[in-house]
């Protein structure tokens, strides 16, 4: 009889040679789509998905839990945690008073449009210009807490901060300075680049013989050209793309 099971057991290795301790885990359809998400995800994060118009309509419910569910503020701080490393590393000499820069993005680094986008599926709508425009002239877009009390901490420091924001300085230029200082940004230097570039702006910075020690956005457009600075941060932003 046991010799009987034993031809048995071989006929099955024989017929099923690869089958045994090589299947992989069964995964359901919504398993499979959050897998493919956060890939998606993380490729936009590392820029290796580049010029995208929407996010994909399967990633809606992926991205409203990350925005939403806590994932996005965790990564916030640890950014913040790294560029507050960064800042205490920083000794700046009395000879360079008052030409210490860094620069931070506007939209969706200091103040946030989270609100906005939720109306628009969290990026899965196309852009709307005249819509968002809409939104943004009602001054109450609310601050990045963590980014916030970064930029706190870099005036406190004796750094002079530059914000820069591709918005257009004609129709919303006062209605951003009043929302940034409602929000507690009071003390940075600029606020409105409609007219340069952000990358000439920095370029212009340095001419003038400032040191752009940190440069920090959401966008990986803010975090190209000439003159990025000593060190640059990029904030997550799965919600849209600005090439």
């Amino acid at each position: 009889m046991r010799a009987m099971w034993e031809v048995l057991l071989m006929l099955f290795l024989g017929v099923f040679p690869n089958t045994i301790g090589s299947t992989k885990p069964y995964k359901s359809n919504s398993e499979l789509n959050h897998c493919h998400c956060l890939s998606w995800r993380v490729a936009v994060e590392a820029n290796n998905v580049k010029g995208w118009r929407t996010v994909p309509t399967q990633c809606l419910h992926y991205i409203e839990h990350y925005m939403l569910g806590g994932q996005y503020e965790s990564d916030l701080e640890m950014i913040m945690d790294q560029i507050s490393n960064y800042i205490d590393d920083i000794v700046l000499t009395a000879n360079s008073s008052g030409m210490n820069a860094w620069i931070l993005d506007v939209d969706d680094t200091c103040i946030s449009n989270l609100l906005y986008y939720r109306g628009k599926h969290f990026g899965c709508n196309p852009y709307d210009p005249m819509g968002f425009k809409t939104w943004a002239m009602r001054g109450a877009c609310p601050a990045v807490p963590t980014v916030l009390k970064m930029f706190e901490k870099l005036v406190e420091n004796g750094f002079k901060v530059f914000l820069l924001t591709g918005r257009d300085e004609e129709t919303l230029g006062q209605t951003t300075m009043y929302n940034l200082h409602n929000e507690g940004f009071i003390g940075y230097e600029r606020g409105q680049s409609a007219v340069l570039f952000k990358s000439a702006m920095r370029k212009q910075l340095v001419e003038q013989g400032y040191r752009i020690w940190g440069n920090v956005g959401d966008q990986w457009s803010d975090l190209a050209g000439d003159c990025l600075g000593e060190k640059t941060f990029k904030l997550p932003n799965p919600m849209y793309c600005v090439p």
